[in-house]
């Protein structure tokens, strides 16, 4: 990036670096955002932002600010503070080497929160008026969305710029989502006599393999992650029960309607092959995709801004859940946008460059400053 994209517009580099290395050493699992949300609002009226906080539950909060000069808003910049679980509660804080930061919820997604938080820092330096955007900062994305679908009850607008980790690509497709979960029932036993009873477990290993060569054997990019199996009752015992949890992201397009039918279809035919199966189906959260034109005049503005900044506009696919799939089913537009890579989030080795998070902070300016 180039350094007079800093200094150009009041981007001050220290202070973004500061910041984000405070966010990501504040632990902020989904459920315990506590700290993180006060340090976030008095950063924010320490920067003389007018901040809002709305209630999502008794101990949480999300924060926003919305230009008070103005009734209405024709873009919000949303991100969420809570990040999953630590892999090793001693080793998730911030470090450096070199320009990429390592840490908990660099990528997923602080890195995108600091960025926002910066540029608009910078509106209120300006000292002028306020251009037509909000911000808002969730909590419990990793979780139930629970911040985001507060927010939409309560706020409207018509498009929204989520900072989600896509390397500054701009995702105007979103894939969709379907939570499943199976269930097969057995017959309890003495561990020492398993022929006496029926082992729940190893029924749904068989209908699992079924699954996932169903799910392979599909033309049309359906991606899945089996994300939990338990087996009931533990003890030296047959189980006589097991739960699996199956997530599945489905592209733009995809009919979800049209996936349901097929896996109850698929239960039907496991029925037949697996000898006593007896198996429960339930689809859980299901959320659709989508897929914006690029001939929107928003979105032409976007391109023109990363004409400006010299940045490939190449649009693609965000292919994982977020805060996105529950916007678009309120009625915004959101495009996905934001530094770090999705394959680094949730692992132990999570990070981001500081140059991308420096320049997500100018491009989020900048588009700010073009509406």
């Amino acid at each position: 990036m180039k350094e007079t994209l800093d200094e150009s517009m009041g981007v001050q580099p220290e202070r973004l670096k500061n910041l984000f290395k405070n966010l990501v050493n504040i632990y902020s699992p989904t459920g315990k955002e506590g700290e993180i949300i006060k340090y976030a609002e008095k950063y924010l009226k320490n920067q003389n932002l007018p901040v809002r906080k709305q209630e999502v539950d008794d101990n949480r909060f999300n924060l926003i600010v919305l230009p008070e000069t103005r009734d209405e808003i024709a873009l919000c910049f949303v991100g969420h503070l809570d990040t999953v679980t630590a892999h090793d509660l001693d080793d998730y804080g911030f470090r450096e080497e070199g320009d990429m930061a390592f840490g908990l919820g660099t990528a997923d997604m602080k890195a995108g929160c600091a960025a926002m938080m910066e540029a608009f820092a910078v509106l209120a330096e300006r000292g002028e008026n306020f251009p037509p955007v909000g911000l808002a900062l969730v909590v419990d994305e990793e979780e139930d969305n629970k911040g985001i679908k507060t927010l939409v009850n309560e706020y409207s607008c018509p498009w929204a710029i989520v900072g989600e980790p896509t390397g500054l690509v701009p995702c105007l497709g979103h894939y969709g989502y379907l939570e499943i979960m199976l269930r097969t029932q057995g017959k309890r036993a003495h561990s020492a006599m398993p022929e006496l009873g029926k082992n729940a477990i190893e029924n749904m290993l068989k209908l699992l393999l079924q699954v996932t060569e169903y799910i392979s054997s599909k033309a049309h990019g359906l991606v899945y992650n089996i994300r939990e199996l338990s087996g009931f009752p533990g003890g030296f015992v047959v189980p006589d029960s097991c739960e699996a949890w199956i997530d599945l992201h489905l592209p733009p397009n995809s009919r979800i309607d049209m996936l349901k039918t097929e896996f109850e279809r698929l239960l039907e035919v496991a029925r037949e092959n697996i000898t006593s199966l007896d198996v429960q189906l339930r689809f859980e959260d299901t959320y659709s995709g989508y897929q914006i034109s690029q001939e929107r005049p928003l979105v032409k503005k976007l391109k023109e801004v990363y004409r400006e900044m010299s940045i490939p506009w190449e649009p693609h696919d965000f292919r994982s859940h977020s805060d996105g799939n529950v916007l678009w089913s309120a009625g915004v537009d959101p495009i996905i946008l934001g530094p770090g890579r999705l394959e680094t989030a949730h692992t132990a080795e999570e990070s981001v460059s500081f140059d991308q998070v420096l320049e997500a902070a100018q491009l989020y300016l900048n588009f700010a400053l073009s509406l």
